[in-house]
């Protein structure tokens, strides 16, 4: 296998990150992807930075071993606090979810007032507002931690579910009262409840998802470096592969529910042996 035909490595504490898998697979569609899912582990937000670092770096031993060209840290929890240390320590490109939605949401504002919602560890790292910041100073980053989403979304309680919409409405109720025009989904299972958010929020609030701006940075990196996939995925290839560290079988359920094709298996591996 050519370096330009390895798969892409992406992980995330648990199903979230599989909306920037999602996208991936959506806008750049020949490019394979190795997936794992720390399900044993979940929640990453309310963990310490030495915690998500080791967690990260068993989890990227376990994806160089899968011969991965590149890995994306679909969790916005890791990105804050692993993301630096793990692309100095590796001699292939890792890239994060934060910076994108900083990017983005920069472009977006109007009124230079920006919100972002997340889990505990990453809007306590402020990682969001010092990114945004260092492109326009000007901007304010108002954060709101919330916890509840993550499992919400895990039990499939989402935008139709009359309980997550009474969660985000006394979640973000106090956002709304910030004259924010854009609202950064600071974590990777926050696409899944987009709509009630955009509910809650009101048309005036401009969502930003960093699954698709990390998509987006991702492909123009693999054209960047030379390493983009061109030969078109095997009609009888199954070319991404996913991974867990507990619950493969309701993994793979919750996946199925939620990507462009069925995935036949999620193979549980002992990821604290890595």
């Amino acid at each position: 296998m050519t370096d330009r035909e390895k798969p892409i490595g992406v992980f995330d504490s648990g199903v979230g990150g599989l909306t920037v898998a999602r996208e991936i697979m959506r806008n750049i569609p020949k490019e394979r992807i190795v997936y794992f899912g720390d399900t044993a582990r979940v929640p990453y937000g309310g963990k310490s930075k030495e915690t998500i670092l080791r967690y990260s770096r068993q989890i990227v031993r376990f994806l160089r071993s899968q011969e991965v060209k590149a890995i994306v840290i679909a969790c916005n929890t890791a990105s804050a606090f692993a993301l630096e240390e793990l692309s100095a320590e590796n001699d292939i490109p890792v890239i994060g979810v934060v910076k994108s939605g900083a990017k983005v949401a920069c472009a977006t504002t109007k009124n230079n007032r920006v919100g972002v919602i997340g889990t505990r560890g990453t809007i306590s790292s402020g990682l969001y507002t010092e990114l945004i910041q260092e492109i326009n100073p000007q901007i304010e980053v108002i954060g709101k931690a919330c916890p509840l989403f993550c499992p919400l979304v895990e039990e499939n309680w989402r935008n139709d579910d009359p309980i997550t919409k009474e969660v985000t409405e006394r979640y973000l109720g106090e956002l709304r009262e910030k004259d924010i025009d854009t609202l950064i989904l600071g974590c990777t299972h926050y696409p899944l409840i987009r709509s009630i958010i955009g509910q809650v929020m009101g048309e005036q609030v401009t969502l930003v998802n960093p699954a698709y701006e990390t998509a987006c940075q991702l492909r123009a990196l693999l054209q960047d470096l030379h390493l983009s996939n061109n030969q078109p995925l095997q009609k009888d290839e199954q070319p991404h592969r996913f991974y867990v560290s507990d619950a493969a079988e309701s993994f793979s359920e919750f996946a199925n529910s939620i990507l462009p094709f069925e995935i036949r298996d999620a193979k549980k591996i002992p990821i604290e042996e890595y």
